[in-house]
């Protein structure tokens, strides 16, 4: 091979190594059943090569990155998927979408897929991964990043998130500077690690201020407009109703809106409301809605750069991102009524 450009074959790496393909094969995805000495020379000459890109992952076969991803039913999920493409289209790579859900029959289907069609790299865009699949996809060498992980990764796995904490906190402390003292919230799933902390900005904002957290003004609404509807419907039939209903993101404040409009109450004049995630769209809903701004296309491309890091063998800073968030005001809040 010596001299020559042509990229070396697992037989060569083989010959060389006096090991069968076979014993290649079970360095290159991971195996443990192989002699550490023999593994050594293995990964040496690989890495001679060139077959086996710096650090252990294996050499990029495909040129594709694989999304995995709940659902494309939301604004938000197109937004991540725009910055990966993007990424990834400026170093001439391209995307796969897989779609899952909690409820598929066969969890493991989507794993399997990217084994057949070799991907380089899978980014999990806020949907659940076990144990086994993760193993799975570890075994495999491609590069592994989470978006917006609905449980805590584990240890050394790449994420990108942002800022939820502050970005709950700032919603709340805007529409405390308003005047509002009786202020709603409404999470998205409880056990997701966002809500969670959008929710805790809140109570830090309300307990700062010296305003009691009332239970009663804690709803959840799983991330679509039909559940804060209802969230936002039951909220102001209390007999001491809010005057102000943080969303946990802006197709929940759509929900909100409606509901507001069925009791006959107006956006902000009667009941002033915050997002979380201004999407294109805020800006042209009626009034235009105040939110909290993820960089929605930034967290696909960070997603898709940590990949690219993984794959060069190029140690990554710190495995958990967070990007910053940031409180855009605009006409949907306003004092509350009679201040």
């Amino acid at each position: 091979m010596s001299g020559t450009t042509a990229r070396p074959t697992l037989a060569f790496i083989a010959s060389e190594a006096g090991v069968s393909p076979a014993t290649v094969s079970k360095v290159l995805n991971g195996r443990t059943d192989v002699a550490p000495a023999t593994r050594e020379r293995i990964t040496d000459l690989l890495k001679a090569h060139n077959y086996l890109a710096p650090g252990g992952r294996r050499a990029r076969r495909s040129g594709l990155i694989d999304v995995v991803i709940g659902g494309l039913d939301s604004p938000w999920a197109v937004e991540i998927l725009r910055g990966v493409e993007a990424e990834c289209a400026e170093r001439g790579v391209g995307t796969v979408v897989s779609l899952v859900r909690d409820d598929d029959a066969r969890p493991s289907s989507w794993t399997s897929l990217i084994a057949l069609h070799g991907s380089d790299g899978v980014i999990m865009v806020s949907c659940r991964m076990t144990p086994d699949q993760r193993e799975q996809l570890e075994r495999t060498g491609v590069g592994l990043v989470v978006i917006d992980p609905i449980e805590p990764p584990g240890p050394g796995l790449a994420s990108v998130g942002t800022t939820d904490w502050a970005g709950g906190r700032a919603a709340t402390e805007h529409l405390i500077s308003l005047g509002h003292r009786r202020i709603a919230v409404i999470g998205g799933p409880p056990d997701m690690l966002c809500t969670q902390a959008r929710i805790d900005g809140y109570r830090t904002a309300l307990e700062r201020a010296g305003i009691e957290v009332d239970r009663r003004l804690i709803r959840y609404g799983g991330f679509r407009h039909e559940g804060a509807f209802r969230a936002t419907r039951d909220l102001l039939a209390l007999e001491d109703p809010p005057t102000a209903v943080f969303a946990g993101n802006d197709e929940q404040a759509m929900g909100t809106y409606e509901a507001a409009r069925q009791a006959d109450l107006r956006v902000p004049d009667d009941l002033s409301v915050v997002g979380f995630d201004d999407l294109p769209l805020c800006q042209w809903l009626s009034p235009p809605l105040t939110t909290v701004r993820q960089p929605l296309e930034e967290m696909g491309r960070t997603a898709a750069r940590s990949i690219f890091q993984q794959l060069d063998g190029e140690p990554l800073v710190s495995p958990r991102v967070e990007l910053a968030t940031e409180l855009r005001v605009r006409l949907s809040t306003a004092p509350p009524p009679g201040a």
